[in-house]
Order: C-alpha cells, then sequence, then structure tokens
C-alpha cells in the first residue's frame, strides 16, 4: 500500500495554494466580513477553473471522478488561507450528493460553479451555511436529502463569532423540493465532519506560522520573544498536535473513498480525525493568543480572522468530546 500522496495529487494541492495566495489575501478576508454577500470576488469562478468544485463528482455530470483524498489537502488550504466561501460544503458534500442522487442538472451547474450549494444535515446542527447567498440547499429531513432552492427556503439570520462565516436557520417544505434518491445521509455527513477537520489543519498551520513569524521579530528584554524556552514549548506542542492530526484526517479521507466495509470502519476513522483535528486548532488558537499578548485580541490585526475561524471549526459537525464518545461506541467502550 502507498501512503504517499502522488505527484499527481501535490500538484493539485500546491496549484490551489498558489490560487489562494494570489486571490484570497488577508486583506481579501478581512473585506468579506463587511461585503453585502460575504465573498471574495472572482474567486469562486477561479476555484472552478482549476477543477476544484469537480473532485468528488462523477464523469456523468461533468466532474473528474477523483475521490476525497484528493480533495482534503486543497481544502486545508481552504483553512489555510481563510476562504470564506462555502467551498467544502459544496464541493465536498452537496456536488456529490446531487449526482449519487440523481439530480443530474443540478451537479453539472454545480460542478461548473454555475451555482453555490451550502448544506443543512442533522450532524451539522440547527444552522446552514452560507444560506443567504446559495443558490441550492441540500438539507436533510426525516433520514433523507433533498435538494432545495434558496428562494423556497425561509431563511432567519443568527450571529456567528466569524463573520466570513454568516450562519441562518432554514425551513422548507417538502413540496418545493428534488428528493435525492440514493444519496447517502451518512457519507454526506462524514464528509462534511471530514472536510471540516480539513480546514482545522490549514487554520492551526497558519496560526502556527502566523505565531512563529511573530515571535521571531518581538523583543522583550533584548531578545527575539521566540528565543525563551516557555514560547519554544508552547509552539513545539502546536507542532506535534498538527503533526498528528495530519495522518488521522489523510486516513480518514481515504477511509470514506476505500470501496470496502470490512478493513476499516468509516465512521471511526472520520471521528477519530475530527477529534484530534479539532484539539490540535484549539490548542493552535490559545497559543498564538497566549504569544501575540494584547495584539491579538484586536480587531484591527489579522490574527483574529484566523482565530474566530479555528474556535468555529473546532465545534463545526461536532467537538472533539462529542467525536471521541463516536470512537468509543465504534469500539464497544
Amino acid at each position: 500500500m502507498r501512503f504517499s500522496f502522488s505527484d499527481e495529487q501535490d500538484m493539485f494541492r500546491d496549484t490551489v495554494r498558489d490560487l489562494l495566495s494570489d486571490r484570497c489575501s488577508p486583506a481579501a478576508v478581512r473585506a468579506s466580513w463587511d461585503s453585502d454577500d460575504g465573498r471574495v470576488p472572482g474567486l469562486w469562478s477561479a476555484l472552478g477553473e482549476v477543477g476544484v468544485m469537480a473532485v468528488l463528482a462523477p464523469e456523468t455530470v461533468g466532474g473528474l471522478a477523483m475521490g476525497e483524498i484528493d480533495l482534503v489537502r486543497p481544502l486545508e488550504e481552504a483553512g489555510y488561507a481563510g476562504v470564506p466561501e462555502p467551498l467544502a460544503e459544496h464541493a465536498g458534500v452537496a456536488a456529490p450528493a446531487l449526482a449519487e442522487g440523481g439530480a443530474t442538472d443540478l451537479a453539472q451547474a454545480a460542478v461548473a460553479g454555475d451555482i453555490t450549494c451550502s448544506i443543512g444535515l442533522g450532524a451539522g446542527g440547527r444552522y446552514v451555511l452560507a444560506a443567504e447567498i446559495a443558490d441550492l440547499l441540500v438539507m436533510e429531513r426525516s433520514g433523507e436529502l433533498y435538494a432545495v432552492p434558496s428562494s423556497a427556503a425561509t431563511l432567519t439570520p443568527q450571529p456567528s463569532v466569524d463573520q466570513s462565516r454568516r450562519l441562518c436557520e432554514v425551513g422548507f417544505e417538502v413540496a418545493d423540493a428534488t428528493v435525492l434518491v440514493g444519496a447517502d445521509v451518512g457519507v454526506a455527513s462524514d464528509r462534511a465532519v471530514l472536510f471540516a477537520a480539513a480546514q482545522c489543519l490549514g487554520v492551526a498551520r497558519k496560526l502556527l506560522d502566523a505565531t512563529v513569524d511573530y515571535v521571531g521579530t518581538r523583543h522583550q528584554f533584548g531578545k527575539p520573544v521566540g528565543s525563551y524556552q516557555a514560547v519554544k514549548h508552547q509552539l513545539s506542542d502546536v507542532r506535534i498536535a498538527i503533526d498528528f492530526a495530519a495522518p488521522l484526517v489523510y486516513r480518514a479521507a481515504w477511509s470514506i473513498g476505500a470501496d470496502s466495509t470490512t478493513m476499516f470502519d468509516r465512521r471511526r476513522d472520520v471521528s477519530m480525525a475530527k477529534a484530534v483535528a479539532s484539539d490540535a486548532v484549539d490548542r493552535a488558537c490559545r497559543v498564538a493568543l497566549q504569544c501575540h499578548g494584547a495584539i491579538g485580541y484586536t480587531i484591527e490585526y489579522d490574527l483574529q480572522l484566523w482565530l474566530k475561524r479555528g474556535w468555529a471549526l473546532s465545534s463545526a459537525w461536532g467537538d472533539a468530546g462529542f467525536h471521541r464518545d463516536r470512537v468509543a461506541d465504534s469500539l464497544g467502550i
């Protein structure tokens, strides 16, 4: 078995990283907080052009017929860049669910990036991310998935700690929706959890990089703050947490895509990944804030963009405690 990523997967990750570095700067993320739609102009179409929307969709709807293992690191890069678009919800969950559920025309539009989709599943709680800007919502009700035009839904905005993750409570009538026969709620939920974990890794990496840069230039008592052993230990603990979480996230991506029911427990692997990734980003947030000191609290400083994203993602789709309970349940503990 090959335990490393292929050259093609590395190239795809690097392509997305370069695109986000160019088109999704901290200034662009900050501007999305105050814009009417909470988006970065031109970013959605650019992501569609490089194929991110098409990764998990089959070729019959214009997709690339790739797997979760191919998408997990581009979404890690989305976390690192602080992408405010509902990319994981659209590309990682909605697009494949529409294709698997037989909604061919809608799946084709999603793959092309002609529409924006978001998701509302029981595993994600009451609120739906980016519902106000979505053209289509993939919603769960009574164990089935439905494609709901946002124009046919009732949207009630809700407060969010991260203003680039705008939330709504969504109501809809089944008569106004299309049932996605054949789409698996369990698989959709596990994909949502997996890609939230991937974004947690990206946010944690961003916070670690930003903090290392800061303590290397900030001086106290005539020396860089980062030269003190206590600070080094804190940052080392964050790095260890990220390095422990990443293989579990990649394993969970493999488990969802693998065509087997006996070699692994998909649900267990996904929960292990989210539990450890949530812990990693939580630690990264706390250490970054402590090492930055008072400046880390200020709205003018970019650190707060990633702190709030990290806090939101650490509990999104189940926090560490919830997923540890799922792991224990799968092990009969």
